[in-house]
């Protein structure tokens, strides 16, 4: 018999825990670039097509990684610019999603499904990018200043969040299923 107390802490812990080992593996290496790869062209598809066809804001997110790398290195370079964006979106944020929200989410939260909390993952990913990034990193102001691109990048940081979420969700139900 296990005396050891079982804690939400402890168990999210093991959620947490077990979805890193997942991940390490092909299939969740493979859901990742997945889940990155079509999350990050439904983002700029949004962004820089359908928001300006629309009338409103285009989103730049490779000058605003370029304006990092400045503020960081005193110099602007577009390849690696171009190398953050996507790092961002191909790696970083569906890790963030796959081993950290989804996890807590599952844990404190289980009757929610994955749609509610891959929005509020996407608001967080908004509140990083144009608060952490774009604000204390590049010394724009917070949040780009409320204005037309500051709701456009809302809007597709949750879209991104979202079509990464469903992916993993669906690659989840076909592994489950075969």
């Amino acid at each position: 018999m296990n005396d050891t107390a079982t804690t939400p802490q402890t168990t999210l812990v093991a959620a947490m825990l077990g979805d890193v080992r997942a991940l390490f593996t092909r299939p969740g290496l493979v859901t990742m670039a997945l889940a990155g790869a079509c999350a990050t062209v439904a983002f700029d598809f949004f962004g820089q097509s359908l928001s300006p066809m629309l009338g409103f804001a285009n989103l730049a997110p490779v000058p605003l990684a370029n304006n990092v790398i400045q503020t960081l290195f005193g110099a602007t370079y577009k390849p690696g610019a171009e190398f953050l964006h996507y790092f961002a979106g191909m790696v970083a944020y569906p890790l963030g999603w796959m081993v950290l929200a989804r996890p807590i989410a599952r844990t404190l939260a289980p009757r929610l499904g994955w749609a509610v909390p891959a929005a509020v993952y996407g608001v967080l990913l908004w509140v990083f990018a144009l608060y952490v990034m774009a604000h204390l990193v590049a010394g724009n102001p917070a949040f780009l200043g409320f204005t037309g691109i500051t709701w456009v990048a809302l809007v597709g940081h949750v879209l991104f969040a979202l079509v990464a979420a469903w992916v993993v969700a669906w690659r989840d139900d076909t592994r489950e299923a075969g």
